[in-house]
């Protein structure tokens, strides 16, 4: 009796765009940041090292005057297709995942009419309407979740070839009077998942997502500036940073436990994980936790690739970018073997916790 070859979402291509504007710590040393209303009395340099040490960030990348979001994910979208080798018609869905449209230059106003993702395809000059374009809002785990949809939309067989986009300019909406404005960057990725059929499971192989709305909600949120002189009627991003810490060190582990349970592996099979580069000290605890779990008390080395001391935190684009980069052997120590299981996981407003395995 003959079996049928089951159906997996496989990446064939990916693609980013990393702004060519590198802001060091030092372009912060002029910077006026306030707390709680009252101008912060600590030597400016003093609070930058200090920053540093914590999060790991060194730089950060904004992007051009004249780019806004949708002009950067259709140069990494353009890339991810040329990677691929696929005709761009050819797209069944394209999901870009953002959180703030796009913002221009010295605006702090977002748009998000029409969609990115239609934008994106206007640019790429996709002219085949059964491409479809839709937008996914769901914080910085937004790239991770729009992967998850590409694989239910594979495997229910209403599409061979899904484009996941990840861009933000964070730049654009972050208080300069606010010291987390050093975390923030712009950026962006692209991702495309084919449809393949194989006797032993690739692709995505298992997903586990989780809300935590009430209690945690308010942890990101849209906000008025630290400044109190400040009566212009803008909202900046904002974050209870202590908080949000403690919480993704103490439920992430958990999730992405449940994504490699659900899988039917053991967490010494995973050889690279993919995380979302918020803060790195965070990153670093996030995965001895996770170890802990399985009654370990050793992360194993090059394990963890990480981009934000040089890219900060660019939200969705962060994983997708670092997929890229990955795969194009420019993250020294790490390189992609066939077979190899990866994890893939973030955190965020929301708030948001999701996570997917996958196999090479």
């Amino acid at each position: 009796m003959s079996t049928t070859p089951n159906l997996y979402a496989v990446i064939t291509g990916t693609g980013s765009y990393i702004p060519e504007n590198i802001i060091p710590g030092a372009s912060f040393l002029n910077s006026t940041f306030y707390e709680n209303g009252v101008l912060l009395d600590k030597e400016m340099s003093y609070v930058i090292d200090k920053f540093t040490e914590i999060t790991e960030i060194q730089e950060r990348r904004y992007i051009d005057p004249d780019l806004v979001n949708s002009d950067i994910a259709a140069i990494a979208a353009q890339r991810a297709i040329e990677m691929a080798g696929i005709d761009k018609e050819e797209l069944d869905y394209i999901i870009f995942c953002h959180n703030f449209g796009d913002v221009k230059n010295g605006s702090n106003r977002m748009d998000i009419l029409p969609s990115l993702a239609a934008k994106v395809k206007q640019i790429l000059n996709i002219q085949n309407p059964d491409c479809v374009g839709y937008d996914l809002i769901f914080g910085c785990p937004g790239w991770v979740q729009g992967a998850i949809q590409a694989n239910y939309l594979i495997k229910s067989g209403d599409a061979s070839k899904v484009m996941v986009i990840g861009a933000e300019t964070l730049s654009r909406i972050t208080d300069v009077h606010d010291r987390d404005s050093m975390i923030f960057s712009d950026g962006a990725g692209a991702v495309i998942f084919e449809a393949q059929t194989a006797d032993n499971e690739i692709g995505i192989l298992a997903h586990k997502t989780q809300t935590y709305a009430v209690g945690y909600g308010s942890l990101l949120v849209m906000g008025k500036s630290n400044n109190p002189n400040e009566n212009n009627g803008n909202t900046y991003l904002k974050m209870n940073g202590r908080k949000l810490y403690e919480f993704a060190v103490t439920t992430v582990p958990q999730v992405v436990k449940k994504a490699i349970d659900k899988a039917g592996i053991n967490i010494t099979d995973i050889k690279t994980v993919f995380i979302h580069q918020a803060n790195g000290k965070m990153d670093h605890a996030i995965m001895k936790r996770l170890f802990k779990l399985y009654d370990l008390d050793t992360v194993p080395e090059n394990l963890v690739p990480m981009t934000i001391s040089w890219l900060g935190n660019s939200s969705v684009a962060t994983i997708p970018t670092l997929l890229d980069l990955f795969l194009k052997n420019q993250i020294n120590g790490y390189q992609v073997e066939p077979g190899q299981y990866a994890v893939f996981a973030s955190v965020g407003a929301g708030m948001h916790i999701n996570a997917f395995v996958y196999r090479f």
